[in-house]
């Protein structure tokens, strides 16, 4: 089992906007990590308080083959000055150690983290905690 995280912003709260995005950042996932919704074991959907038009899980279930994913919607936790109008996830899927994970970071979340624009290799503790599950 392996954890996936990505993010994107909205330019508003609308259903619109968010639908646009979200299907931006998920079209994203798969294509860089070649995931397919059978290797999804669950996905937790964040949302900054100042989205509320939409359910990211929502937009996430018309998605072929996403229907069957159990998906969970949560308020961020507010932090005075930080990213607005931002949706989140963390996808845990069935993915080979050998193959590298490519986080989504998309639009302006991709000042959040920087350091996972690129491919992540395993850190070694992670490898040895891995390959005994």
């Amino acid at each position: 089992m392996r954890a996936i995280r990505g993010a994107t912003t909205v330019s508003e709260n609308s259903m619109e906007a968010m639908d646009e995005a979200v299907m931006e950042l998920l079209d994203e996932l798969e294509g860089r990590n070649q995931l397919h919704p059978t290797d999804i074991i669950s996905v937790t959907f964040s949302v900054t308080r100042d989205l509320n038009a939409i359910f990211p899980a929502a937009i996430a279930r018309q998605r072929h083959g996403w229907d069957g994913v159990p998906m969970l919607d949560v308020q961020q936790m507010y932090v005075e000055g930080s990213l607005e109008r931002c949706i989140r996830f963390l996808i845990h899927v069935y993915l080979p150690t050998s193959v590298p994970i490519h986080h989504t970071y998309l639009r302006k979340a991709a000042t959040l983290r920087p350091d996972w624009s690129l491919p992540q290799s395993l850190h070694p503790s992670q490898k040895a905690i891995e390959s005994k599950v």
